[in-house]
């Protein structure tokens, strides 16, 4: 399911033996567009200190409660390395946080997490089997950390805020339209699917939606967004109302007004409407 990540701020951190705080931020990567980690305010218990959480932790979501549940203690979030998130978060800030919790790099393999689709795979002994033991498994999945953290270790993770980035203008082939309103994300492997653009400053329109594939670039210098399409298609896409209103029938639709193919499975290139 596609929720907007404005709608998960303030929710609940829960870890195995009690609150860990509220979620704050989001910080996703600008290539792949994946959420990569949430920015929780940990509160009073922690003096008001700022930590790095990662989806690989989160498995089963409260949705109703609004709860985020986390497979770690307060006690290792507290003894966790004390990252400056005021300041961008490099590939060393990863490597030591990833292996304080031991867990494997998330940009090696060819899938969205390592080899997988899913974060909460990435959990060591998660996936027992393939014809080894646990204990070999886990072996294996050191000597693949070590491997991934020296190939990549002088990387740009591309790891950008999702609050800073909101208010960022959308620059179409022919000129500016709109600006980033929101992010839509897939619950379960915590992909951004969509940016919410807003284009009621243009021209007193409407918000859209715009895939992540159609965007060009981000750009810090002078806070933009570019995108491959032009301002007379973003005026003319189907409206974007609520992600509780938006499905399938409604993605497909979008899809052939621009003439692209879909992320699921099967997909194919639609004719375009325009």
């Amino acid at each position: 399911m596609l929720r907007n990540l404005k709608d998960l701020e303030s929710y609940k951190l829960s870890a195995t033996d009690g609150e860990i705080g509220k979620v704050k931020d989001f910080y996703f990567e600008d290539d792949a567009w994946v959420v990569r980690y949430f920015l929780v305010d940990a509160g009073t218990w922690l003096s008001s200190r700022k930590v790095l959480i990662s989806p690989i932790s989160v498995h089963h979501p409260n949705w109703q409660e609004r709860t985020l549940p986390v497979t770690i203690t307060r006690e290792q979030v507290k003894n966790s390395p004390d990252i400056d998130t005021d300041k961008p978060v490099s590939r060393q800030n990863e490597e030591q946080y990833l292996g304080y919790y031991g867990y494997p790099a998330y940009w090696g393999g060819g899938g969205m997490w390592g080899e997988g689709l899913y974060p909460y795979e990435m959990v060591p002994g998660y996936a027992v089997g393939y014809g080894v033991d646990r204990a070999e498994r886990e072996r294996q999945m050191e000597a693949y950390l070590r491997d991934e953290r020296a190939r990549h270790r002088n990387d740009d993770p591309h790891l950008r805020s999702c609050n800073a980035v909101t208010g960022y203008h959308i620059q179409a082939t022919d000129g500016e339209i709109g600006h980033v309103s929101g992010f839509l994300v897939d619950d379960e492997t915590w992909a951004i699917r969509y940016l919410v653009v807003d284009t009621s400053n243009w021209w007193m329109g409407h918000k859209v939606l715009i895939a992540p594939p159609w965007i060009k670039g981000v750009h810090w210098s002078d806070k933009t967004v570019s995108v491959d399409l032009t301002r007379e298609s973003i005026k003319n896409a189907p409206p974007y109302d609520s992600p509780h209103e938006w499905g399938r029938d409604q993605e497909l639709n979008l899809y052939r007004h621009y003439g692209r193919s879909g992320y699921w499975a099967g997909s194919t290139i639609l004719e375009t409407e325009i």
